[in-house]
């Protein structure tokens, strides 16, 4: 997280957001975040979640364009998160810190349990759901016409500011970079292949309650090709993998393909020829976390595979090649 969104949040904040959601603040539990600081809360024996996005971040359009996105797939059957309404039946309040903000959401929270590593990658029911689960978002947001309209998939926070994270003497990596966003920018789009998808789902972002699967953090909502949202799948699915573990990368992205394409075909159509773009989508993958890390990880105190993860996915980004070559 920026170290001065960090330097931003205080008590008072925290105050004033549970006066206007009803929440004990003695209640709370802070349970983390990537972005945003978000915690837990109950009321009524049921859990909730409170979170807090700074405004430099997202604009509060953007935001109500998450909720009313997470609101139509709901209202459509597909098992996600809900928002809730405030005191004063807002589905986002602002809370002012100097000439800055946070806007405060409330959210439902996902019933099960989160499916961590290494454990998942093995569980082939798991791929399958989370394939039919993708396929009945990018099915319905064909028809989807929102009122608050979300960014374009170029307007990605860490896609924005690579630049300023990553060293300035990591030219190669930012050529690569700048080369990979114009050959993105000139694939063809039509209501097929583009539009509305989530942007990061991984294990992070769901639970698990005997079998099914709930959707939560649609913070990186943008719109894309629906290719990106099935290369974010796999990626996170293969780059634990070390390039002394190409083989059983490989063996990894075949397992997961195979059982995720199977559930998504379930929902919805996608081409051969979209699905041999992957790889164009698996390095923009692969520049958005390397940027990431740049941005919060202390490089000075790096264990040993984040190092290693850094190494090799420097030389990937540099040489133009994505975690998975050969397969698509």
């Amino acid at each position: 997280m920026d170290s001065t969104v960090k330097a931003a949040f205080n008590d008072d904040i925290v105050k004033e957001a549970c006066r206007k959601f009803r929440v004990k603040q003695e209640e709370l539990q802070f349970i983390g975040g990537f972005q945003n600081f978000v915690y837990e809360y109950k009321r009524n024996n049921k859990a909730y979640i409170l979170r807090f996005t700074h405004s430099s971040l997202r604009t509060t359009e953007r935001v109500e364009g998450e909720l009313e996105w997470i609101l139509y797939l709901s209202d459509h059957g597909v098992a996600v998160s809900r928002p809730i309404y405030s005191a004063q039946s807002c589905l986002l309040e602002i809370v002012h810190c100097g000439s800055s903000f946070f806007i405060v959401t409330s959210f439902e929270k996902a019933p099960g349990i989160r499916s961590n590593y290494p454990e998942c990658l093995h569980d082939v029911d798991l791929f399958e759901n989370c394939g039919r689960l993708t396929g009945q978002i990018h099915k319905l947001t064909k028809a989807y016409k929102p009122v608050h309209r979300r960014h374009e998939w170029n307007q990605n926070y860490y896609l924005l500011n690579a630049a300023h994270f990553i060293p300035p003497a990591q030219t190669l990596v930012m050529g690569s970079y700048k080369g990979l966003i114009k050959s993105i920018e000139n694939l063809p789009r039509d209501n097929e292949s583009y539009g509305l998808i989530h942007g990061d789902i991984n294990v992070g972002n769901f639970m698990v309650n005997d079998g099914a699967i709930t959707l939560f953090d649609f913070d990186e909502g943008q719109y894309s090709w629906y290719v990106e949202d099935l290369a974010i799948q796999l990626y996170y699915m293969v780059y634990v993998y070390g390039d002394d573990s190409i083989e059983e990368r490989k063996q990894q992205c075949q397992l997961f393909m195979e059982h995720f394409m199977r559930g998504y075909m379930k929902e919805n159509t996608i081409s051969n020829d979209w699905l041999k773009r992957i790889p164009l989508f698996l390095r923009l993958r692969e520049i958005i976390v390397y940027t990431g890390m740049y941005r919060s990880l202390d490089m000075s105190n790096l264990d040993e595979w984040t190092q290693d993860f850094l190494t090799q996915s420097k030389v990937r980004i540099e040489n133009g090649i994505s975690v998975i070559e050969g397969y698509f």
